[in-house]
């Protein structure tokens, strides 16, 4: 609405470009009629034309022009004092009241923004999580009521913050989020904040979410802190049951796998046809058992902090060729032809054997078990910067998109087959080695899994010098 002011501005200058315009002529004809020779009645005529132009049409325009700057400049409550009808009356009451409908708009944008804003910080204090708002340049903004209660008066100092317990790592998670500008939420234990309150300590996960406005420039970043202390002690509950139940029924399985062999072997009698089939079926499922049993046992050994990862040099391609020659027998039942793709001098992986095989093994597995007859399956190594990346794809059938986020969680399966257990397993061997994982699918495409694995450093021997 300003604009409408200032074409106002832009008319009165032009009317009085007109009018400087028409006195210039003025001067002119005067010249002209003196060189004419023409009477001083003539000259008389139009030196009061030349004067009352000034005076009626000029001074009214700069006067208007005036009060139409003052407007432009913010001034809204300044009014043109007009008392005649004319032309310049209507121009300075048209101009009186742009400048009315200007201060209504104005205030009417700032009453909504208020409303706006004390909405949102009431929408803010509502919330019952700790929540911290921070500028483009990581500064803090505000927090809600539940931030000031848990972070006391380093909810808005940054150096009393860095200074609190976990601190820090909400001021890096605020930093990365601004820097890289995408959000910030981890999952595991290096997420988790313990905070004490009182006399109770309760542990948040950190999540940070850069703010855009309309057209997609950096404000800030949001920052929240979830309470996860039931859901970790209900984790840790789950995982002491398991690490229980799956060591109690351990040596009850192994005396069963005993039995069943024993009686498949003939060593209880021969067998009738239909007694070997039983027999033959209950060995099978008890081979099935055994596996989710090792699955309980190793998750909860790395959940426990049980599980000691011994790191050594690795080369790649060795550890592709086990994989495949562990499952060759299984691969030429259904005719698949598994190729393995990485050069001998690659450099060497930090890495657990154990761990490594355990990963290799659950990926080959599953692209066995969900590869059709006559299929293939690719497992390769190759370097990327300080990390070797493997690479296990098959030609299945793929997996559903809505599954894919949820593919690495515990007992969630890809089907009715397996324990749901091994890739969960094979997602924190990964991180534990300090690497990680995804997945690529596609219905009809087959799935590739990707995960990567340090390089290992290499040390370089002396030789000792012959001297003489």
């Amino acid at each position: 609405m300003l604009n409408l002011a200032q074409r106002l501005i832009l008319g009165c200058a032009l009317i009085a470009a007109l009018t400087m315009g028409l006195l210039l002529a003025t001067h002119r004809a005067l010249h002209a009629a003196g060189q004419m020779g023409l009477g001083w009645g003539f000259v008389a005529a139009v030196l009061v034309v030349e004067l009352g132009t000034v005076y009626f049409v000029l001074a009214p325009i700069r006067q208007l022009a005036k009060d139409a700057h003052k407007i432009a400049q913010g001034n809204l409550e300044h009014r043109t004092e007009w008392k005649s009808r004319d032309d310049f009356g209507v121009i300075a009451a048209e101009l009186n009241r742009v400048a009315v409908r200007l201060r209504d708009l104005h205030e009417s944008a700032a009453g909504r923004r208020q409303m706006e804003f004390q909405l949102s910080d009431a929408v803010l204090q509502s919330i019952f999580e700790p929540i911290i708002v921070t500028d483009g340049k990581g500064h803090i903004l505000k927090v809600n009521q539940a931030a000031a209660e848990l972070l006391g008066t380093a909810a808005t100092d940054r150096m009393a913050l860095a200074n609190t317990p976990g601190g820090d790592k909400i001021l890096s998670a605020i930093r990365d989020a601004v820097s890289m500008q995408k959000a910030v939420a981890a999952e595991d234990e290096a997420s988790m904040l313990p905070m004490r309150i009182g006399k109770l300590e309760r542990s948040y996960r950190l999540r940070t979410t850069p703010m855009r406005d309309s057209e997609g420039r950096l404000l800030g970043s949001v920052t929240t802190l979830e309470d996860v202390t039931s859901l970790q002690d209900t984790d840790r509950f789950k995982t002491r049951f398991l690490n229980v139940a799956s060591r109690k029924l351990r040596d009850p399985l192994l005396q069963l796998r005993r039995g069943l062999y024993a009686l498949s072997q003939g060593f209880g009698g021969e067998l009738q046809p239909l007694q070997t089939e039983l027999v033959a079926a209950a060995s099978k499922e008890s081979e099935k058992l055994d596996e989710l049993m090792g699955d309980l046992i190793e998750v909860a050994e790395l959940d426990t902090g049980k599980r000691d990862l011994q790191l050594e040099p690795v080369r790649p391609l060795q550890a592709l060729t086990n994989a495949r020659d562990r499952y060759c027998d299984d691969a030429a039942r259904k005719r698949i032809r598994v190729d393995v793709r990485a050069y001998a001098d690659l450099s060497r992986v930090k890495a657990d054997r154990r761990a490594l095989r355990t990963i290799l093994d659950n990926l080959l597995a599953n692209a066995l078990r969900y590869t059709p007859e006559e299929g293939e399956v690719l497992m390769a190594a190759e370097e990327v910067k300080e990390f070797v990346q493997f690479t296990v794809r098959d030609t299945g059938r793929g997996i559903e998109a809505e599954r894919l986020s949820t593919i690495f969680d515990r007992f969630n399966p890809m089907s009715d087959a397996g324990s749901g257990l091994g890739l969960a397993l094979v997602r924190r061997l990964v991180e534990q080695l300090g690497g990680q994982i995804a997945v690529e699918s596609r219905l009809g495409h087959g799935t590739t899994f990707r995960f990567t694995l340090p390089v290992a450093a290499v040390e370089v021997g002396r030789h000792p010098v012959e001297v003489g």
